[in-house]
């Protein structure tokens, strides 16, 4: 059995994409309930060299536009980073689910050779499709996902490993 490129991202992005959907509105029902002031848990950080909450969220999104985006040769779509409340996050990933699930599975499969160029700050990085998805792209995406993952959890919303998984 042979599993495609398209089976291997896009289905797991959107995925844990819908699960951190879920746990942001739990937080945003629970800060709610409490009259807790959002602006803690979106400058939150694990550690303080570390990314903030709105920066781990806003990084799991940019890894799974911009992956399928150089792999199905198409522009990602580029939001602002300016997202300060939890319903601004929400609306920023639910964006960045609706846009990957316009690809199809033609432009995606068949990219495991393909030549992509990431381009970081100062510095150009050269991959594989394949090379990007699984050595880039997946781990960058599940790193920052499980980050605020974390953070949500750490900060007494009630979320468990199956919200964290999304919807299958």
């Amino acid at each position: 059995m042979t599993v495609s490129m398209y089976q291997i991202s896009l289905p797991a992005f959107v995925r844990h994409l819908n699960g951190l959907v879920t746990v942001l509105k739990k937080a945003r029902t629970l800060y709610a309930e409490k009259k807790y002031d959002e602006s803690t848990l979106l400058s939150y950080r694990l550690y303080p060299d570390m990314f903030s909450f709105t920066r781990q969220v806003q990084a799991a999104s940019d890894h799974a536009k911009n992956c399928a985006a150089l792999l199905a040769g198409l522009e990602a779509p580029k939001y602002e980073d300016n997202e300060k409340s939890l319903a601004e996050l929400i609306a920023r990933v639910g964006k960045t689910i609706a846009w990957l699930n316009t690809i199809k599975p033609e432009q995606i499969d068949g990219t495991e050779g393909k030549s992509v160029t990431v381009k970081m700050r100062d510095r150009e990085t050269k991959y594989t499709g394949l090379e990007l998805l699984l050595n880039r792209s997946l781990p960058n995406f599940y790193f920052h996902a499980t980050t605020a993952y974390d953070i949500i959890r750490h900060n007494g919303v009630e979320v468990g490993k199956r919200d964290f998984m999304g919807a299958s």
